[in-house]
């Protein structure tokens, strides 16, 4: 029977013509497992994801395996992106028995769901292998594998309980953070830790942060050593924008080829803001990967709705980085060989290849001498690169990872003058919320504009929550911060812990054997520190001192992991440090003479990171902090605030500068 034809995941329908009888997580197949009595495999992975591909086709693709699921089983297939709470409670199981996660994830479960084995990737053999031991040990010693999952479940119970996790995230810790990350920062290379090497976006954007309000010059080499590399490296596409989703190596040479768009979101972000304070060589640096990952996730990632896609495979047709490698010679054959020949030096491409079979990933370790040609040789490579087989989109509209793009875009059009940029992002969080709220509750995805059944965790809320707020301030319509101001109310009372945090389900969910707790911030925002940061960026929005509190309480709640490991902290750290800024708001008020408001603007913008800049007429009842503050005098004015203390309107660039400065000396700058 085949259950996967017409589901709305991609990466479900991948496995649709499997010879496994694959059932879609949910009571029907727990129901089948309890009829028959026997256990449940419960196979998790993504579209984009290499090895999910490697084991499908091994196994999932194999007559005999498939026999044996049949006979012994019910197989459950799931996507991780579509499940984040099915993969957060597995996931938790999977890294308490291995000591490791990964995808695609492979677990035994009893009929309730309880699991007693798990582990990832298994080639064929030893899936088989494991699939007979499971069969026989079923027959065998039921109780006690039934026995062992409900241990396992207790087991986790115990461990996601936050006790002495609650710690004042205060400006001393916040110091430490930034002296624990330089002890793994890599000086060479950039970025943190060894191979793989992951782009560090959250830790980035909180060491932007930490530098802009104490001066600490640690906390900007690291920052400013790591974008640089990124920039440069194989992990970016230097030919068409975006950034792979991590590298294979300390010095980011090949990557894993795979582009999610959570990943390009919060980079852009990074970069974007980079960009709004840097000068020289690192500002053109940050704008030209800027401006080349938008015009990527236009082009390619946009979906017909006004959404964006998922991800790109990593592989063409079964090949891995197919589309992206080249060879000398190839270079030759779109350039000729003087231009071509020239292009190799600048891209570091050789005969012996950085990457597999004589192939090489594209880097740019120095600025071309003739920028034009680099320009003109660059699109001509790209337009060739386009003829070549590509890989695969999934294309569902995720709720939270669309709202982190619509922030970092909505941000990025602004400090860039696009104007085209903002209004994408209005579309894109448009059809959010026409399509993925239903009757007032927010589901996790939609594709060809039809909305999943699943519903939205506790990142989708916090994610879309900042991104009505980010687009309110960027454009001042009230109508962001409204709709904004609904979906936190919802999820205050939904997924609120008694002890200041979040869970990551809400509390009228479905109900799993584990109800998830976040445990850190890893590829993306946590579901916990995704609210958090929407209780800052809300509270400062709209002037709201009780969000802003609650917001410091749900940071504290997540204190203790902070403290103990703050490259898993990222996002927290981020909304901390804009806490203690503040945060700092920039209100200006342009009496309806947009033209004259202009320098004001561009200054307010260009101050650096977490400040937030409204923009209005003035006196506003739609936009609160536009409230009882307008033009002095007919001229445009600008109010410069920290948390709920404002200084007198100014009416010059210098004079706004300079009482922005005095905030941040405020802050804990130093002179």
């Amino acid at each position: 029977m085949n259950r996967l034809a017409d589901s709305l995941s991609p990466y479900l329908r991948q496995h649709a013509d499997n010879p496994v009888d694959w059932w879609e997580w949910g009571e029907d197949a727990f129901a089948e497992a309890r009829r028959r009595n026997v256990p449940v495999l419960l196979s998790v992975g993504y579209a984009a994801c290499h090895w999910c591909h490697v084991m499908a086709h091994e196994s999932f693709e194999d007559e005999q395996v498939a026999d044996v699921l049949s006979k012994g089983f019910v197989a459950i297939k799931v996507d991780r992106e579509e499940r984040p709470d099915v993969d957060a409670v597995y996931m938790s199981a999977t890294t308490a028995m291995t000591g490791h996660g990964g995808w695609p994830m492979t677990c035994l479960l009893t009929p309730e769901g309880q699991p007693f084995w798990c582990g990832t990737y298994l080639p064929r053999q030893q899936f088989l292998a494991l699939l007979d031991a499971a069969v026989q040990g079923w027959a065998d010693r039921e109780t006690e594998l039934r026995e062992g999952g409900a241990h396992v479940v207790q087991a986790l119970q115990q461990a996601q309980t936050r006790s002495g996790g609650r710690h004042p995230v205060d400006d001393e810790m916040l110091s430490a953070a930034v002296t624990a990350l330089a002890r793994d920062y890599d000086s060479r290379n950039g970025g943190f830790g060894g191979a793989p090497k992951f782009p560090p976006s959250m830790v980035l954007s909180f060491l932007h942060r930490h530098h802009a309000r104490t001066g600490d010059a640690q906390a900007r080499e690291m920052l400013l050593g790591t974008v640089r590399a990124m920039a440069r490296s194989g992990t970016y596409d230097q030919l068409g924008g975006g950034f792979a989703r991590y590298a294979v190596d300390a010095g980011w040479v090949v990557p894993h080829f795979e582009k999610m768009l959570y990943d390009n979101a919060l980079l852009l972000g990074v970069y974007a803001e980079v960009l709004a304070s840097a000068d020289g060589p690192d500002r053109a640096l940050a704008q030209r990967v800027v401006r080349d990952t938008v015009g990527w996730l236009l082009r390619e990632m946009r979906t017909a709705q006004g959404g964006f896609a998922s991800s790109l495979d990593a592989d063409t047709e079964g090949v891995e980085g197919a589309t992206y490698a080249w060879t000398p010679a190839q270079l030759a054959d779109v350039l000729g060989p003087a231009d071509g020949a020239r292009a190799a030096a600048l891209l570091q491409v050789d005969e012996q290849g950085s990457f597999e079979h004589g192939t090489s990933t594209l880097r740019l370790p120095q600025d071309p001498e003739d920028p034009a040609w680099w320009e003109d040789a660059r699109l001509r490579l790209l337009a060739a690169r386009d003829t070549r087989p590509q890989p695969g989109r999934d294309d569902k509209v995720v709720t939270a990872w669309n709202a982190l793009l619509v922030s970092s875009l909505a941000r990025a059009g602004a400090l860039c003058g696009e104007p085209t940029w903002v209004e994408a992002a209005q579309e894109c969080a448009d059809l959010l919320l026409r399509t993925h709220l239903v009757d007032g509750r927010l589901r996790r995805t939609s594709r060809d504009g039809v909305v999943g059944a699943a519903e939205g965790v506790a990142e989708d809320h916090g994610n879309l929550i900042e991104a009505l707020s980010v687009l309110h301030t960027v454009t001042g319509e009230p109508r962001w911060l409204e709709a904004a101001g609904s979906l936190l109310a919802d999820a205050l009372a939904r997924f609120g812990a008694p002890d200041g945090g979040f869970h990551d389900t809400a509390d009228d969910a479905e109900e799993l054997v584990l109800r998830p707790v976040s445990s850190g911030d890893n590829a993306e925002p946590c579901g916990h520190s995704a609210l958090a940061t929407a209780g800052v960026r809300y509270g400062a929005a709209a002037g709201s001192a009780e969000h802003l509190q609650r917001a410091r309480e749900a940071v504290d709640a997540l204190g203790d992991l902070a403290r103990r490991a703050p490259r898993f902290a990222g996002w927290l750290l981020r909304a901390a440090e804009d806490l203690s800024a503040g945060p700092v708001q920039v209100v200006v008020a342009h009496g309806g003479r947009t033209d004259r408001a202009q320098d004001l603007l561009a200054a307010a913008t260009d101050l650096g990171p977490g400040i937030v800049v409204v923009q209005g007429e003035g006196d506003d009842e739609g936009v609160p902090l536009l409230a009882s503050r307008g033009p002095v005098d007919g001229a445009p004015a600008a109010y410069v605030c920290r948390g709920t203390l404002c200084d007198l309107p100014v009416s010059a660039p210098a004079a706004l500068r300079a009482s922005v400065a005095r905030h941040r000396l405020g802050a804990g700058q130093r002179p």
